[in-house]
């Protein structure tokens, strides 16, 4: 469906219909609903919704840009429409914004999303920012979990760095709502987690007995450590006289921009990541 949003001129609304000319060049096509703004928003978004249809109805069935000039109303040359920016420009504007609000983990994961994924898409439907609705949100999380095959867990990671874009764009007054908290979310996966027994953890232990990773796997198997965890463990973190381990100190490696990048952090991943452990006699 042709995209298009309301705009309020002088007390009217008016339907903004997002088309091209024939070069190809984005031609905003304003059509005057003749409804004041006061008392009349229901009347006007029903108008647009039918107006969107038959444009695409038209559009369609001529394959080509139809002639709505007699009902266009060419606006002043004095007074330019400021469209705002396309939704995928917006998106890499906070996400230059972002770099230098969060670590650099979460920035990695912000620019894997939305130049990888977010971008491309919205990109290709040439949609403003001010245009955005729910239903350009929720197709485009259908689209990732039919196309892409993606899980739902992704797509509610796609979710959170969109509606806290558009987050910041409703503060600053960029649009009058936030599209991202009107749709459905997909129901999260519920993780199952499985295990060794007994048996199964001795075999491991066996197979890596001499290898460079056996301390690795025993302190793994036996506290439960992450990766960045193990491999951060520093002899600081051991007290022979209190008999406790401590994890404190992380080590994470993060692909970013084709490149490997060591992240070492002096505390955990958070609060209850942060833990002192019984040194078990083996280990000592």
């Amino acid at each position: 469906m042709v995209a298009g949003h309301l705009q309020e001129k002088k007390g009217l609304f008016y339907i903004v219909l997002n088309c091209k000319d024939e070069e190809g060049k984005r031609k905003p096509k304003w059509i005057p609903t003749g409804l004041t703004v006061k008392g009349n928003k229901k009347r006007a978004e029903a108008l647009l919704l039918e107006t969107r249809r038959e444009f695409t109805l038209l559009l369609n069935a001529t394959e080509k840009e139809p002639i709505v000039e007699e009902i266009i109303e060419e606006m002043p040359a004095e007074e330019p429409f400021d469209q705002g920016p396309l939704f995928s420009v917006f998106m890499l504007q906070w996400l230059a914004m972002m770099k230098h609000q969060v670590e650099f983990i979460t920035y990695a994961s912000y620019h894997n999303v939305i130049t990888n994924h977010i971008v491309p898409y919205f990109e290709e439907k040439g949609l403003f920012l001010k245009e955005l609705l729910p239903s350009h949100i929720q197709d485009y999380y259908q689209y990732e979990l039919e196309e892409n095959g993606v899980t739902t867990n992704t797509v509610l990671h796609y979710h959170a760095n969109i509606r806290k874009a558009l987050k910041h764009a409703l503060k600053n007054d960029l649009i009058n709502t936030n599209p991202a908290d009107k749709i459905e979310r997909p129901k999260k996966n519920d993780f199952v987690g499985s295990f060794y027994n007994k048996q199964e953890t001795n075999i491991l232990f066996e197979k890596v007995k001499g290898e460079l990773i056996e301390l690795a796997v025993i302190l793994a198997a036996f506290y439960g450590l992450r990766r960045s965890e193990v491999v951060g463990l520093k002899w600081t973190a051991i007290n022979f006289e209190n008999k406790t381990i401590s994890i404190r100190h992380t080590v994470t490696p993060v692909y970013f921009e084709g490149q490997e990048h060591i992240i070492e952090k002096d505390r955990a991943k958070n609060k209850p990541s942060r833990r002192t452990l019984p040194l078990v006699p083996a280990f000592e």
